[in-house]
């Protein structure tokens, strides 16, 4: 019996683990330029859905506004796609890619 359990364990949790979380974390959310959306409405988004300050939600929408794109979050690929999301209810064009 104990000869049964400790085999069970080790070799199946192990590589598991190891192998998911990297590949997950390499995920950016993109905002695209667009001819719609103010540049004083994409900043405030910015600021209301990742918390960042004014000066640096100013210089993410500039980024957009003049390079056509702005790497707005990094993370997990869930998140990234619920990033994605939000972006979208607010009205802007947003992507999911690696990064």
């Amino acid at each position: 019996m104990g000869g049964m359990a400790a085999p069970q364990v080790a070799p199946v949790e192990t590589p598991a683990t190891d192998d998911v979380p990297a590949p997950d974390r390499q995920w950016v959310t993109i905002v695209w330029d667009d001819p719609v959306n103010l540049m004083t409405y994409v900043t405030w988004v910015f600021q209301k859905l990742f918390g960042y300050s004014r000066e640096r939600a100013e210089q993410l929408m500039l980024d957009v506004h003049h390079k056509g794109r702005a790497v707005v979050s990094t993370g997990a690929r869930e998140r990234m796609e619920h990033d994605a999301s939000q972006l979208h209810a607010y009205g802007l064009w947003a992507t999911v890619d690696r990064s």
